[in-house]
């Protein structure tokens, strides 16, 4: 099989925009599978198109199919440490909104049988239910993504999905590495490096703030990606690695894993954020 290359700016459209809409407290979970690939009409022949043309589409092309189901996965790893946190749920691009269920594993929670954390995601705010550390079963917390130094990539244990498709608008350096199945479905995978830098600075209003901050608090501008989409150019599954160093005394490279996996599109997405009376003001315990 033939290699192919493409450098952002040989060519390719310049990079727009990039959102990141929030999710809190861990770190989190894989993916699964999903037919639906459609009946098929309005099809756009992927495989004909420039890759870093299709990439940067791909958020487009999400927000025209509106709704779909998520499963994901983050794993860290450092200093010979590695957790994975998972969730599920369900995410609408038109509007950027979602709701996951987040599940953490045992050694993360310090307890267990740890209750699965609810959140919502919305631009600029994530907000979190079964939180604990002191927060009341009825309340949720607000975390204001722009005031995050990752900009909420990795820290609530989930990469927004519509933050994931729209950080491929910064790729630079693109392979197409050729055609397989996922669950069922013919996807194109693609492999590169986006820019953070770049993406933050082609980022909508709604999602510039967040996208700044992760661009200033990663180590590393370089986001290595795997992504794959469909043969209607939507998303199917995409892969980043972060990399950023820890705090303390002792400070390490810590590497993010974030992956994503879409399916069931179209589904309908319902997501209500919660009232000004329902958010806990109270100071939460750390530790």
């Amino acid at each position: 099989m033939a290699v192919q290359q493409y450098r952002y700016g040989d060519g390719a459209r310049a990079a727009r925009a990039l959102a990141v809409a929030g999710v809190i407290a861990v770190t989190a979970g894989c993916v699964g599978g999903d037919g639906g690939s459609g009946d098929g009409s309005g099809q756009r022949a992927v495989a004909a198109e420039r890759p870093l043309d299709v990439l940067g589409q791909a958020a487009d092309v999400l927000a025209r199919a509106g709704g779909a189901e998520a499963r994901t996965s983050m794993e860290t790893a450092a200093g010979g440490t590695r957790v994975t946190i998972r969730g599920q749920g369900t995410y609408d691009f038109r509007n950027q909104v979602g709701r996951l269920k987040v599940m953490l594993p045992t050694d993360a929670a310090g307890a267990d049988g740890h209750r699965p954390i609810t959140e919502l995601l919305a631009p600029g705010a994530l907000y979190m239910k079964n939180r604990g550390a002191g927060v009341p079963d009825d309340k949720w917390v607000r975390i204001d993504t722009t005031a995050l130094k990752d900009g909420n990539l990795v820290t609530g244990g989930v990469t927004d999905p519509m933050a994931a498709a729209e950080l491929l608008r910064g790729a630079g350096d693109v392979t197409y590495a050729g055609k397989s199945e996922l669950a069922g479905v013919t996807v194109h995978h693609y492999r590169g490096v986006a820019d953070l830098d770049r993406a933050a600075r082609a980022a909508s209003p709604q999602s510039r703030g967040a996208l700044s901050a992760a661009a200033k608090g990663f180590s590393k501008d370089a986001v290595p990606f795997d992504a794959y989409l469909d043969e209607e150019g939507r998303l199917r599954k995409v892969r980043h690695r972060f990399s950023f160093a820890s705090e303390g005394p002792e400070a390490k490279e810590v590497t993010v894993v974030s992956t994503l996996l879409l399916y069931g599109f179209g589904v309908p997405v319902t997501v209500t954020l919660p009232d000004d009376d329902d958010i806990y003001t109270g100071e939460i315990r750390q530790g």
